[in-house]
C-alpha cells in the first residue's frame, strides 16, 4: 500500500491502503534468543553483531506509544528510485551543495591524486566491513567521525551485507572556508543476505581531511537522494531478525517483536511470490518496522496521515518495505504485510508514472492481501459502498486518494480498487490478470491495448463491466 501526491510523470508514485477495524495493542511478551546464539529452527536475530554469530543486544532507541485511533488507516507508499541515484538529485550532502555532487576540477593533478587515496581508502574499508574488522573500517576516520561510522557498521553487519562497492564520482572538491577539507560524493552499491543479487545503490557525502599526505574520514553524510531519502542503517541502530525469504529489521528498544514479524513476513512472502509479474521474486524482502521517531526519519518521512506503510525502491530491482509500528493494528498486520510484499513482487524497478492506473497497483495488492478469502468477507465493503453512493464520479482513473483524505475516502477506493481487479481474475483468470498488470505497469502499454491484447475485449465495455460489479456488490 502506497501513497503520495506527485502527478503523473514524476518518479515518485501511489499507493495507497484501506482503514482497518479498531483492537487493543496487545502487547504480548516474547523470549528473546541469548546473545550465544538460537534454538534449533528459530530465526537468527542479530543487532550489530557478525552475521554468523545471533544476537539481540539493548541500544539507545526508545520506544514511543499512541493511543489506537477509531480507524487505523493501513497504507504503503510506492516511491520510484532507479537502479543509480543520479548526482544531480543530491540535496544538502554537503555545505554549499545543492542538488548536485560535490567534484573539483578533473583537470587539478592535486584533486585526481586525492581521488586515487580516497579511493584506496574506501576500498579498504569496504574490505574490512565485508570482512568483520570494525577496527579496519574505522581505520580511516578521525576521531570524531568514529560514533557515526560504528553505529552505521553495527548495522550493516546485522543486515548481513554481503556487497559494498564504492564508487568515487568524479574528483574531490575544496571545502570554502576550511583550508585542508575536501568533499566528495561516494555512490555505493550494496547487498544484503545474498551474495549474488543486483546491488542496490545510494550516493553519500562525505568530508575529508589531509593529514601528511593522507586523506582521513571527517564525515559520511546521510544520503538525501530524492525521493528514498535516508536508510534505516544509515541513521539508526538495528536489530535484526532474518528468515528464508524475508529481513525484518526495527529498533533495539522494539526487538521484542521481531520474532513474530519474522514469522508474519515469511507466510506474506509466501504469497507475494506469486505475484512476480516479471517472472523472478525479490531474492529477499526486506521489511523496515519503525517507531515515532523512526517512521519521520527513514526514508526522508513526510508520508500523509493516513499511511500505516509503504515501500520504496532502492534500485537493483528492490523494493523496501516500512511498517509504521504506533498505529498498526494487530489483527491488520498481515494483510497490510502481504499487500506490501507484493508491490515489492509485482512492481518494476522504475515504479509507475500515471495515477490513472492506481487502481490496478492498488487493487493487485489489495486482492494479494485478502489471500483468496470471499468478496463478503473484504474488510472494506463499507467504506466501498460509502464512496459509490457519495459522490464518486464512477471512474477508476479518478480514484488515487489525496494526502488530506479522509479515512473513509482512502479505504473506499482501496476497496474499489480491489473489487475492479477481483471482477477481472473472476472473468478471466488470475494469469491473464497478470498479463494485463505487466502489459500496463510494466511495459507502459495503454488500458485499451493492453486490454485488446490481453483479453480480446475492450477497455471501455471492461471498465463500466467492472464498475456494474463493483456497484452490485457495494449495493451502490
Amino acid at each position: 500500500m502506497t501513497h503520495g501526491d506527485e502527478q503523473p510523470g514524476d518518479h515518485v508514485e501511489s499507493v495507497g491502503a484501506r482503514p482497518a477495524a479498531p483492537t487493543a495493542a496487545a502487547e504480548s511478551p516474547t523470549r528473546l534468543v541469548p546473545a550465544g546464539g538460537a534454538p534449533p529452527g528459530a530465526p537468527a536475530l542479530a543487532s550489530g553483531g557478525r552475521p554468523d554469530t545471533p544476537s539481540v543486544t539493548s541500544g539507545p532507541a526508545r520506544r514511543s506509544r499512541r493511543r489506537w485511533p477509531l480507524w487505523t488507516a493501513l497504507a504503503l507508499v510506492l516511491v520510484l528510485l532507479a537502479c543509480g541515484v543520479p548526482g544531480a538529485l543530491l540535496l544538502g550532502l554537503v555545505p554549499g551543495v545543492a542538488g548536485r555532487p560535490a567534484a573539483g576540477s578533473s583537470d587539478d593533478p592535486v584533486a585526481r591524486r586525492l581521488a586515487e587515496r580516497m579511493t584506496t581508502q574506501l576500498d579498504r574499508q569496504a574490505a574490512a566491513l565485508l570482512a568483520g574488522d570494525q577496527a579496519g573500517f574505522l581505520a580511516a576516520a578521525e576521531p570524531a567521525a568514529r560514533p557515526a561510522l560504528t553505529r552505521r557498521y553495527a548495522a550493516l553487519r546485522a543486515l548481513r551485507v554481503t556487497v559494498w562497492r564504492p564508487e568515487v564520482d568524479g574528483v574531490p572538491a575544496k571545502v570554502d572556508g576550511r583550508p585542508g577539507e575536501w568533499q566528495l560524493t561516494v555512490t555505493v552499491g550494496y547487498c544484503f543476505v545474498a551474495p549474488d543479487c543486483t546491488p542496490s545503490r545510494v550516493a553519500i557525502g562525505t568530508r575529508w581531511r589531509i593529514v601528511g599526505e593522507e586523506p582521513r574520514l571527517l564525515t559520511v553524510e546521510e544520503s538525501r537522494a530524492e525521493p528514498a531519502g535516508a536508510r534505516p542503517w544509515e541513521v539508526s541502530d538495528l536489530a535484526v531478525a532474518v528468515g528464508k525469504r524475508t529481513l525484518v529489521a526495527t529498533t533495539p528498544a522494539l526487538r521484542a517483536k521481531l520474532p513474530g514479524l519474522l514469522a508474519q513476513a515469511e507466510a506474506a512472502a509466501e504469497v507475494a511470490d506469486r505475484y512476480a509479474v516479471a517472472g523472478t521474486p525479490p531474492d529477499r524482502y526486506l521489511v523496515f518496522y519503525a517507531g515515532r521517531t523512526e517512521w519521520q526519519r527513514w526514508y526522508g518521512g513526510g508520508r500523509p496521515k493516513w499511511t500505516a506503510g509503504y515501500a520504496v525502491g532502492v534500485g537493483g530491482g528492490h523494493h523496501d518495505v516500512v511498517l509504521n509500528a504506533p498505529i498498526i493494528t494487530p489483527n491488520g498486520i498481515d494483510d497490510l504485510l502481504r499487500h506490501e510484499l507484493t508491490h515489492a513482487a509485482s512492481l518494476p524497478d522504475r515504479g509507475y508514472s500515471d495515477r490513472s492506473t492506481w487502481w490496478l497497483v492498488e487493487g493487485l495488492a489489495e486482492y494479494a492481501g485478502a489471500d483468496g478469502r470471499p468478496v463478503a468477507r473484504y474488510d472494506g465493503l463499507a467504506e466501498v459502498r460509502k464512496l459509490v453512493r457519495g459522490g464518486w464520479n464512477g471512474r477508476l482513473d479518478s480514484l488515487a486518494p489525496a494526502d488530506d483524505a479522509a479515512d473513509e475516502r482512502v479505504g473506499g477506493a482501496y476497496g474499489v480498487g480491489y473489487l475492479a481487479v477481483r471482477h477481472l481474475v473472476d472473468r478471466y483468470g488470475e494469469q491473464r490478470m497478470l498479463d494485463f498488470f505487466r502489459a500496463v505497469v510494466h511495459e507502459r502499454r495503454s488500458l485499451d491495448e493492453a486490454a485488446e491484447q490481453v483479453f480480446g475485449d475492450p477497455w471501455s465495455a471492461l471498465h463500466d463491466d467492472c464498475v456494474a460489479y463493483l456497484r452490485s456488490v457495494a449495493g451502490g
